[in-house]
């Protein structure tokens, strides 16, 4: 039942955000997208290694 409800709320949210954000037009240069392409790797591998010791301990 849980599950439901988890799914029910990313659906609502998918439904509102999406059309919120097309409206917003965000639009970033390339030198701010390339700043944050460069977090995205080492960031996902913090996140890999910490869910190994949580899952560890």
């Amino acid at each position: 039942m849980t599950l439901f409800y988890i799914l029910g709320i990313l659906l609502v949210a998918l439904l509102i955000l999406v059309p919120l954000l097309e409206k917003a037009n965000l639009q970033f240069s390339p030198k701010t997208m390339s700043t944050m392409s460069r977090w995205v790797l080492p960031l996902v591998a913090i996140l890999l290694i910490l869910q190994l010791v949580r899952y560890m301990l």
